[in-house]
Parts: C-alpha cells; structure tokens; sequence
C-alpha cells in the first residue's frame, strides 16, 4: 500500500542539520515511531508531499531548506514583555521564568506558542518565539514502517491536534508552535501558567 490522502503511516528518521553529515538532532525510532495521517496538515508541507507514493519498507532521504521547514529567524518574534505577567500570588516564578528555559505561553487572541527565556531584568523578561529550528536547513533519513487506511474515528481524532503525540523520540527538547509573529514589544503575550496548567511540551515532529 503507497502513502495517499488519509492513510495511517508509521516511520523511522534521523534528523539532522545542515546535512546528512550535520549533528543529530532528533530520532523517531522503530519502538517509538513517528505516526500520523497524510494529508491532515500535521506535517510541514514539502516533507509530506516527497513522502507520497512511498510503501512500507521504503527508506527515504529528505532535504529541506529552512523556506520549506520552519522559516528564517524572525527578529520581531523576540519581544520583552512585562515582568508583572509572571507573578503568580506576588511572587515572580523563577522556577519556570529561567533564562534558557522553555515556557508555554499564549497570547490575547487564544494562540498558544513556546517562548524560550533569553533574559531577566528588573521589569522585563526577553523571550524568543521563534521556533526552535528556524533558520536550519534539515535532513531527515528514515524508512517507511507501515502504511494502512486511516479509520474515520482516527482522521477524526487527528484534526485537533499535532499528531506526534508522544511518538517522537526527540533528543533536544524542541517543541512545536509557530512563532508568535507579534510585532516589536506588542505581543501582549499572557503567561499560560496562569490560566492553565502546564502543558507539556510537543516533540517539534511536525515534519
């Protein structure tokens, strides 16, 4: 069975940067593949579309330009917000609100996004929405594991969220989440530890 619109499809990969020789950045292995149903919108567009045709037991080797993975760096994705968003019963939560720490956030409008913390000062806190491998160029090495028809309750199902779920075996921590895209010092982020428990954080497999 080839890799179509609404098939199941279970892999393998070796991602890496800037090339087959770059460094190991993340792994779906066969104990812990990546699954998800083609043709959903769960993976970045070009890495599907070379999947296409593919059968089980087919390996395959996918370049990617950062334009056709996660985007250039994006300068306005760096904003400072205030430091009073993350007082919580008075207290500033410097458990969660540390310079190289990885926080769920969201914004005024509802959208949820990761901010990695860059600096703390006396009124403002630097965080970056980019995501984390904008600006690389991948390479993803893998074999195809299965390929079967999706079932409705599973298409379903994968309209709501990423479709990694707890699948990838990641080895840096990246997660997924757009960049907040907000312009200048404008974001008007809201912390999600306020409203919400702590989500756990996306493997950053939507490839």
């Amino acid at each position: 069975m080839a890799i179509t619109k609404n098939k199941m499809v279970s892999l393998t990969y070796d991602l890496r940067i800037e090339g087959m020789d770059g460094e190991l950045i993340e792994q779906a292995t066969a104990e812990k593949p990546l699954t998800f149903i083609y043709g959903t919108g769960m993976m970045l567009p070009k890495f599907e579309s070379l999947l296409e045709g593919l059968e089980q037991g087919k390996s395959f080797e996918i370049n990617l330009n950062c334009d056709e993975a996660y985007g250039e760096l994006d300068e306005n994705a760096i904003v400072n917000l205030p430091k009073h968003i993350f007082i919580i019963d008075g207290n500033f939560d410097e458990d969660i609100i540390r310079v190289g720490n990885t926080v769920p956030m969201m914004s005024t409008g509802g959208q949820r996004m990761n901010g990695l913390v860059l600096e703390i000062t006396d009124d403002t806190v630097k965080m970056d929405f980019n995501h984390p491998l904008a600006g690389e160029d991948l390479f993803f090495k893998g074999e195809i594991l299965e390929v079967r028809d999706a079932s409705e309750e599973e298409i379903a199902a994968s309209m709501g969220g990423c479709g990694c779920g707890e699948d990838c075996s990641c080895k840096d921590g990246h997660s997924e989440g757009d960049a907040c895209g907000c312009e200048g010092d404008s974001c008007g982020c809201e912390s999600e530890n306020h409203s919400h428990s702590h989500a756990g954080s996306g493997c950053g497999c939507s490839h």
